[in-house]
């Protein structure tokens, strides 16, 4: 309370821009009393259940990003671009690479980045799926193979790049699958016609037993009907090995000649100097009480796919990593903060589950609502599911562009941003009549 006390404002600082830290800081923002440091790599904040969209060219980047310093015009908050570093509790400071910021509470909702299970020829070589760059790089690739594609003449090099690999069939596994086969279905031949009957397969490959494996088994059972009937290659009950030399090696020995491999397969949390051992869970994950204090450091908070909470006994293993635990997070320590400067008892947190969803291909969604009670699949689902994700874009013109690039996407089963945008990447060039090779592999490395 000796903050109150020096009569200056509350010092809060936020590691990570994403769904939790917004949130939190939005909701902070509406009390005079606190003054709040926003902390990210990026200068913008961004919609990841979108990013496969923007990484296929049907909607653009801008459409699901926004900047920080727009988006919070308010003196009482100042944003800072930095990676962070570590963190000194003791001392109560957040190491970043360009500086230090003192804080009286800090709040880590730095998110997740993808898990490579130590295979070096994957973390080396695939198109992760967590970030814009991802995203951009992924769309350049792609475009790019099919350009290289359409001027080869060698067949089996022309399958070796058209052949697409999708690792993981979790939502994003799914959504870009899908994605990928409407291309192929509506759009492939009419501008690439040189490639008619070109042998060429798009694979999705997991370990478990079925698709979208947190969802309800219709859900799942509806999933493979339509990724099937659009004439994906599903292989489930196996994972991949090892990706060298264009090859994908799954673990039942099959290789697949493939330019692409796309990696949705899993995600670990960031280890954090000053964050002791203790304090990690499953996946890296920071444990927090039920009011998202992490486990053996004072005034240190962790919110969102960082942190896991195991006291809730309706999840025992931690709540899911979606966006709507994380918003729900965010604005619960917002009022527990609040709290903890007025004498008042905290709350705990208590996830309310609203549903999972994932859209498949252009006119296919499943929906599981209120803990799988509720299934919805087709139009209506499809209808949902662009709902839900057009309100939880950051503002009103992020809602506007993206509406409008889906309307361009129904109508005409086609968008116009597949333009490949490669700064200071070699370009693909053909080598002579046996066929063409990239100059190196840049693209994908």
């Amino acid at each position: 309370m000796n903050i109150l006390a020096e009569n200056r404002k509350i010092r809060v600082v936020i590691a990570g821009g994403g769904f939790a830290g917004v949130n939190l800081a939005q909701r902070l923002l509406k009390d005079k009393r606190f003054w709040v440091t926003l902390v990210d790599r990026n200068n913008y904040n961004y919609f990841p259940p979108l990013l496969y969209q923007v990484s296929t060219g049907f909607l653009d980047a801008s459409g699901i990003s926004y900047p920080f310093r727009k988006l919070f015009r308010n003196e009482r908050l100042s944003y800072r671009m930095g990676e962070v570093k570590g963190v000194d509790p003791d001392n109560k400071l957040l190491h970043l690479d360009n500086g230090d910021l003192n804080y009286d509470q800090l709040v880590l909702a730095t998110g997740v980045k993808s898990n490579f299970f130590g295979i070096k020829s994957i973390e080396e070589n695939v198109i992760p799926m967590k970030t814009i760059d991802d995203a951009l790089r992924m769309r350049n690739v792609l475009y790019q193979t099919m350009e290289a594609a359409s001027v080869s003449t060698d067949e089996a090099e022309k399958e070796m790049l058209l052949n697409i690999v999708v690792a993981g069939g979790g939502p994003t596994g799914v959504e870009v699958t899908g994605m990928l086969a409407e291309i192929r279905k509506n759009i492939f031949l009419k501008e690439y016609p040189e490639l008619k009957g070109t042998p060429a397969q798009i694979y999705i490959v997991d370990g478990g037993q079925q698709l979208l494996s947190p969802m309800s088994q219709k859900s799942q059972e509806d999933a493979y009907a339509i990724l099937d009937k659009l004439g994906v290659e599903i292989i489930l009950g196996t994972h991949v090995q090892e990706f060298i030399d264009n090859k994908v090696t799954l673990s039942d020995g099959t290789v697949i000649p493939a330019k692409i491999l796309i990696w949705a397969a899993g995600v670990t949390a960031p280890i954090l100097n000053g964050i002791p051992i203790s304090s990690l869970g499953i996946g890296k994950r920071m444990i927090t009480d039920i009011y998202n204090r992490v486990k053996d450091v004072e005034n240190i908070y962790a919110i969102g796919d960082c942190s896991i909470q195991l006291e809730d006994s309706l999840y025992p293993k931690g709540h899911p990593q979606l966006a709507q635990v994380a918003i729900q997070q965010g604005r619960n320590l917002a009022d527990n903060l609040k709290r903890l400067y007025t004498g008042e008892d905290l709350s705990a947190f208590k996830y309310f589950d609203k549903g999972e969803m994932a859209i498949i291909g252009r006119e296919h969604a499943v929906v599981d609502l209120f803990k799988h009670r509720y299934h919805l699949r087709g139009l209506i689902a499809l209808f949902a599911w662009l709902m839900v994700h057009l309100m939880s874009l950051v503002n009103a013109a992020n809602k506007s562009r993206t509406l409008i690039s889906w309307m361009v996407a129904y109508l005409s089963k086609d968008q116009s941003l597949r333009m490949i945008f490669r700064p200071d990447q070699p370009k693909i060039k053909t080598e002579d009549a046996v066929g063409i090779q990239a100059q190196n592999n840049a693209g994908l490395n």
